[in-house]
C-alpha cells in the first residue's frame, strides 16, 4: 500500500474523512510556506497537497491564482517545489502535488516523476490533463510508481466519468461546483450526485474540493466523500495576515476546526 492508501485506510477505520490541506509552493516564500504546511499538518491535516505555481492556472480562482502570482515573483521554481515535498513528506505526512501539465512536459515526464519520487511525493492531481492524452504520464507513474489523480465534475458524462476513474490510483477528485476554485458561503449540492456516480465506476476513494472554508462545511462534506479538500480557505489565511507567523498560526487554526469537523461525524 502507498502513504496515501494508508492514510485512507486510517480514516476508514476511524469512521471518518480524510483532511486534504493545500497550498502553492513558494507561497509567500519557499520556506514561509513549509513552515505553513508544517503548521497545517500540526492543526490536523492528513495529506498535504502542494501546488506547483504556474503563469496560466485556468482552475484556479482568484485567491490561488494571487498566492501563486505572488510565488512565481518571488522566483519560485520546479527546484522549489521539490524541495517543499521534500520537506513536508519528511514530515511524515502523504504529499501530493497538483500541477497543470505543461511543466511538467517542459521539465521531462520521466525525468520528474523520478525527481518526485525521489523527493518522497506520492501522487500527482492533473486538473488539465485527460486520461485519453496522459500515455507518458501513465508510463512515468507506473515505472516509478505512483499514484495518479484525474478529476472529474458535475457535467462529466458516464462515459468520461469510467474513463478517468479507470485511469485513477489513490483516489478521484471530483469537482463539486462548476467553474474555478474558491471558498464559498455554501457547498455545492451537485457534490453528492456525483460522488455517488463516481461510486458506481471504481471503489476508489472520492475525494471532494473546491468550496469548503470552515469546520462546519468540512463536516458537511465528509458526511458523503473520503476526502475533504481544502485549499483557497488556507491560502486566504497566510494572504490575510500581517506576517508569515501570524498567517501560519491561523492556517493551523483552521486546519484544527476542519479536522474536528471530518470527525464530527464520527460514532
Amino acid at each position: 500500500m502507498s502513504g496515501l492508501a494508508d492514510a485512507f485506510a486510517r480514516a476508514r477505520q476511524e469512521r471518518r474523512s480524510l483532511l486534504v490541506g493545500c497550498l502553492p509552493a513558494g507561497f509567500a516564500t519557499v520556506e514561509g510556506g513549509i513552515q505553513a504546511l508544517r503548521a497545517m499538518v500540526d492543526g490536523g491535516v492528513d495529506v498535504v497537497e502542494v501546488e506547483l505555481p504556474y503563469s496560466d492556472p485556468v482552475m484556479d480562482g482568484p485567491t490561488i491564482q494571487a498566492a501563486s502570482e505572488i510565488a512565481l515573483r518571488g522566483g519560485t521554481r520546479t527546484r522549489d517545489v521539490l524541495h517543499t515535498v521534500e520537506a513536508i513528506a519528511a514530515v511524515g505526512v502523504p504529499t501530493i502535488l497538483m500541477t497543470y501539465w505543461n511543466p511538467i512536459v517542459h521539465y521531462g515526464v520521466d525525468r520528474f516523476a523520478g525527481d518526485f519520487a525521489a523527493a518522497g511525493g506520492a501522487a500527482l492531481v492533473t486538473p488539465d490533463l485527460i486520461p485519453d492524452e496522459a500515455a507518458q504520464w501513465l508510463t512515468a507513474s507506473d515505472k516509478h510508481e505512483l499514484d495518479r489523480v484525474f478529476l472529474v465534475s458535475p457535467s462529466s458524462t458516464d462515459q468520461r466519468l469510467a474513463a478517468a476513474t479507470a485511469a485513477c490510483r489513490g483516489f478521484v477528485y471530483a469537482t463539486s461546483v462548476m467553474g474555478v476554485t474558491g471558498a464559498r458561503e455554501q457547498t455545492s449540492n451537485l457534490a453528492p450526485a456525483l460522488v455517488a456516480r463516481v461510486r458506481k465506476t471504481t471503489e476508489l476513494p472520492v475525494g471532494v474540493g473546491l468550496g469548503v472554508r470552515n469546520g462546519e462545511q468540512a463536516a458537511e462534506v465528509g458526511a458523503f466523500a473520503d476526502a475533504v479538500i481544502v485549499g483557497s480557505a488556507f491560502v486566504r489565511c497566510l494572504l490575510d495576515a500581517p506576517d508569515v507567523d501570524a498567517g501560519c498560526k491561523a492556517a493551523g487554526t483552521l486546519a484544527a476546526e476542519l479536522a474536528a469537523g471530518v470527525r464530527k461525524n464520527v460514532g
